[in-house]
């Protein structure tokens, strides 16, 4: 059993000899932060009053003159670090301002609490499921820098359909070719123990796997699949899941990157992600509609469709993001709903029959993402479907990818870019105050964030391949 209250917490310490507590916490981005006290430092008012530490240098947060915060430990995520070699507990913190003693309004966590808790007050569900499908690419090497005269990137895998030629005394091949990377068995998969070893560090921490397989791109494209929670402990669990990925990765001397457009030429790393609502344990999901799908469950994609700009910001969080979501290509940019085709950026998956299963996949957003964020702006674009009762149209059940133009201009996209969607971010987030969820200070300051650190700077930048296109103009 894993801890529910500060006294199980010193009694998981005391059996396991724990030395140091590791306080985790989120910057702005999703990204966690720790800083580490020594065992006897956390006691039970530590649960209650929390630890000091200075917010002023976290990404998105306090300004210098006001940098005092608070992290507050939650006893229930508390877990023994699988890879520090000193016996170290790692507990998930929430923030708290010192003077109000309220929660911060920019702590993620914080966010996602204050969604579930609206989602409760409108009294049309009691749990939010989250079931999110992060990709991600197992490296041997990465390289980059950008200076005044001169840019670039270079990365490499042992599996990359580009080094098929290299001596590697001996190459043995087995390396997929583009597109092709789909669920081979080893030794074409090179990473199967790798991934079931992360599958193993990820269910001693109890988070629950459902699958691992390799993804369709060349070099080393993994996924793992975890098994769907409510969305304040998926939003932890996701956590978990990179920390976990990055560091089991780094014990066998590779490296792992949850960048959604890597690689050239083949496909990008998405994050399906299922949803589903249930109330007093009955699935809200489940009914006679299209593909056994409630009314309740196609106001909500009407309201996943309409604010799906808005979502974006979020879900698919930076520019790099929209090297992925290209019309045309493999991306689901397409703003359609279809049970099984996978084309359509809202998916109803026909798995099973049974009410339980009843969900609905939102495939555009990426795991560069803050989860956290994602699952609250997804939850409120749904519950204001569901509130106001939006009709998401009819399903597409084509293949969209085989469309003429005239067939493709009826039917709406994702932003083409991030400066889009922080447009439509700004122009369409009422839905997103509701319940005091996002604040308008969130709201603008990430928006002012993106658009100073991500923006800006890449589009002063010349790229490689503009000395390709135009040193000879």
């Amino acid at each position: 059993m894993f801890p529910q209250k500060p006294g199980d917490v010193f009694k998981l310490m005391k059996e396991n000899n724990i030395e140091i507590v590791d306080l985790r916490f989120l910057d702005f981005l999703g990204m966690w932060q720790h800083f580490s006290v020594p065992a006897h430092e956390l006691d039970s008012e530590a649960f209650a009053e929390g630890l000091g530490f200075d917010g002023s240098s976290i990404r998105g947060w306090q300004s210098i003159h006001s940098s005092d915060m608070l992290v507050v430990p939650d006893p229930k995520t508390a877990r023994i670090d699988p890879f520090l070699s000193v016996p170290t507990l790692a507990v998930i913190c929430d923030v708290v301002d010192p003077i109000t003693r309220e929660p911060y309004s920019r702590d993620p966590r914080n966010i996602a609490k204050k969604a579930s808790a609206y989602m409760k007050s409108t009294g049309i569900a009691d749990t939010a499921y989250f079931g999110p499908e992060l990709e991600f690419f197992i490296l041997d090497d990465i390289r980059y820098d950008q200076t005044a005269h001169s840019g670039y990137y270079f990365i490499d895998s042992v599996e990359g359909i580009w080094n098929s030629g290299r001596e590697e005394n001996p190459n043995l091949g087995y390396k997929p070719r583009h597109k092709e990377g789909y669920f081979p068995t080893p030794p074409a998969d090179n990473y199967q123990d790798m991934r079931s070893e992360m599958v193993r560090e990820l269910e001693s921490l109890g988070i629950i796997v459902e699958a691992h397989h390799h993804e369709v791109s060349t070099a080393g494209q993994a996924e793992i699949d975890m098994r769907y929670s409510p969305i304040l402990d998926m939003g932890d669990s996701m956590m978990w899941y990179k920390y976990v990925c990055r560091n089991v990765a780094k014990r066998h001397g590779k490296t792992v990157t949850f960048m959604p457009k890597p690689v050239f030429e083949d496909n990008g790393s998405g994050m399906h992600t299922h949803q589903s609502l249930w109330k007093r344990g009955k699935p809200l999901f489940s009914g006679n509609g299209y593909a056994g799908l409630s009314d309740l469950a196609m106001n909500y994609i009407g309201g996943i469709l309409k604010h799906a700009p808005t979502i974006c910001a979020f879900a698919a969080p930076t520019t790099n993001s929209y090297r992925r979501l290209v019309p045309g290509f493999e991306a689901p940019v397409n703003l359609a709903y279809s049970a099984r085709n996978r084309s359509a950026g809202v998916r109803i998956p026909v798995y099973s029959p049974s009410p339980k299963s009843k969900r609905v996949e939102v495939r555009f957003p990426d795991p560069s993402c803050n989860g956290y964020l994602t699952f609250s702006v997804m939850l409120m674009a749904g519950l204001d479907g569901i509130e106001k009762k939006i009709n998401p149209g009819e399903p597409f059940d084509k293949d969209i990818y085989a469309l003429g133009p005239e067939e493709l201009s009826g039917i709406p996209s994702v932003p083409g870019s991030l400066d889009e969607a922080l447009n439509a971010l700004e122009n369409d987030h009422d839905f997103l105050l509701k319940g005091d969820v996002f604040t308008e200070d969130v709201i603008e300051t990430w928006i002012e964030y993106k658009i100073e650190n991500e923006i800006n700077p890449v589009k002063l930048r010349p790229v490689p391949y503009e000395f390709m296109l135009y040193f000879d103009v």
